[in-house]
C-alpha cells in the first residue's frame, strides 16, 4: 500500500508540473500584447492635440515619431524567436517532472524502510500519554525535593536527573546531578552521569565542566567505562585521536570479560581507526572466548559437552591466552587470568609459573591493591 500512496502522490505532483503547459495555448494577456496597444493609442492622442491645434505640428512630428521608433523596437523584440521563447524551460520541467520522482523512488528503496510497520495513532497517543505522565511525576519529585529542609534525599535526585534524561532535558538532568556530586557520597558512576548530561546540553562538545567531570570520575574509579569513553571523546575534539583509540584500546584490553559498554568501546575505536590508519579491532578479540581464559561463565557453559569435547573447549581458550602474552609480556591481567585458567584445569606447574610472571610485574603497583592478595593467594593454594 505504501507504494501505491507514493505513486498518487508521485502522479499529482507531476499533474501539478505539467498542468500549466497544456494551458499554453489559452489566451493570456501578456506585457507583449498590452505595450504596443498603449504606444498606438499615444500615437492616436498626439494626432488629436495637434488637431485641436494643442501643439505645433514640429512638436507633434517629434512626438510621432518617437513613438513609432518605440513601437518598431518592440514589435522586433517580439519578432524575436518568439516559438523558441515560448518553448524555453518547456523540455526541462517535462524532464524534472519524470525524473525527481524516480529519484525519490530509488532513493527511498535503497535508503528507507518501507517494510517496517508504521506506528498506529493509538500506540501514538499511548507514547505521548506516557510522556506526559512521566514528565508530570518528574516536576512534583523536582518540587518535593526543593521543599525538603535538608535538602532532599540522594537517590531523590538521582532519580530525577535520570527521569530527565529520559526526556532529553539534559540541562535540567545535570543540575540535578550537581546536585549529588556536591555530597561526601559521590562516586564515580555520579561525576560520568554529570559529564554525559553535560556533554548532551552541548550536543556533544565536551565543556569545560564537562571535562572536570570526566577528570573526577576517572580520579575516583581508573576503570569507569563512562569516564573513560567520554575522555576519548574530549581527546578527538581537541585533535588527539590516536591518544582516544588508545584509551580506549586500553580499557578494553584489562576487561575481565564481556560487557555491554564494549560495544560502544570497539565502535568509537573502529570509527577513530578509520582516521589515523590503526587496525580495525573485533569484540571477540576482547570478550571471553577471544581473549582466550575461560571465567566460570565458561566452564559452566562447557559443561553441556562431552568430557572430551569439553577438555579441548577449554585447552583452545588457554592456549589462545597464553599465546597472546608472549607478544603482550607486560600484560599483569592476563596472567592473572592465565593462571586461574590453568588452576581451573588442573595444571599446577603451569598455573605457578604464570602467577610467578604476573609477581614479576607488580613493580609499580600500591601496596594495597587487590592483585597482589590475588597472586599470593594463589601461589598458597598451589603449595609454592
Amino acid at each position: 500500500m505504501i507504494w501505491i500512496g507514493f505513486g498518487a502522490l508521485a502522479l499529482l505532483a507531476a499533474g501539478l508540473v505539467l498542468l500549466p503547459l497544456a494551458m499554453r495555448n489559452s489566451p493570456v494577456l501578456t506585457d507583449d500584447d498590452s505595450v504596443p496597444l498603449i504606444l498606438v493609442d499615444q500615437l492616436d492622442e498626439v494626432q488629436r492635440d495637434l488637431d485641436r491645434g494643442l501643439i505645433a505640428s514640429e512638436e507633434a512630428s517629434a512626438a510621432q515619431l518617437e513613438i513609432k521608433r518605440r513601437i518598431l523596437a518592440r514589435s522586433r523584440r517580439i519578432a524575436e524567436p518568439a516559438a523558441m521563447r515560448a518553448g524555453e524551460g518547456r523540455l526541462a520541467i517535462i524532464a524534472l517532472a519524470f525524473i525527481a520522482p524516480a529519484f525519490a523512488f530509488g532513493f527511498y528503496a535503497v535508503n528507507g524502510s518501507p517494510g517496517l510497520a508504521s506506528q498506529t495513532y493509538a500506540e501514538r497517543r499511548f507514547q505521548r500519554a506516557e510522556e506526559q505522565r512521566i514528565a508530570e511525576l518528574t516536576e512534583t519529585l523536582r518540587g518535593r525535593l526543593l521543599a525538603d529542609p535538608s535538602g532532599g534525599a540522594t537517590d531523590g535526585w538521582m532519580l530525577l536527573g535520570q527521569s530527565y534524561m529520559r526526556l532529553r532535558l539534559f540541562a535540567d538532568a545535570a543540575n540535578a546531578f550537581e546536585v549529588v556530586v556536591q555530597r561526601d557520597d559521590a562516586n564515580s558512576a555520579i561525576w560520568s552521569l554529570l559529564a554525559e548530561a553535560l556533554i548532551n546540553a552541548e550536543a556533544g562538545i565536551v565543556t569545560p565542566n564537562a571535562q572536570i567531570a570526566i577528570e573526577k570520575a576517572i580520579e575516583l574509579d581508573a576503570r569507569n567505562p563512562a569516564a573513560i569513553f567520554y575522555e576519548a571523546v574530549s581527546l578527538q575534539q581537541i585533535g588527539d585521536a590516536s591518544a582516544a583509540y588508545d584509551l580506549l584500546i586500553g580499557r578494553l584490553e584489562t576487561a575481565d570479560d564481556f560487557a555491554p559498554w564494549m560495544e560502544a568501546f570497539v565502535g568509537e575505536a573502529n570509527r577513530i581507526s578509520e582516521s589515523i590508519g590503526k587496525p580495525e579491532v573485533r569484540m571477540s578479540d576482547y570478550a571471553s572466548g577471544g581473549r582466550g581464559g575461560p571465567t566460570a561463565a565458561d566452564i559452566a557453559a562447557a559443561q553441556a559437552m562431552s568430557g572430551e569435547d569439553r577438555a579441548a573447549f577449554i585447552r583452545s581458550m588457554v592456549e589462545r591466552l597464553a599465546s597472546r602474552l608472549e607478544s603482550q609480556p607486560e600484560d599483569l591481567d592476563g596472567w592473572l587470568r592465565l593462571a586461574n585458567a590453568y588452576s581451573v584445569i588442573g595444571e599446577r606447574n603451569e598455573a605457578i609459573a604464570a602467577y610467578v610472571r604476573a609477581r614479576a610485574l607488580l613493580g609499580d603497583v600500591p601496596e594495597n591493591d587487590s592483585r597482589r592478595v590475588q597472586i599470593e593467594n594463589g601461589l598458597k593454594k598451589l603449595g609454592n
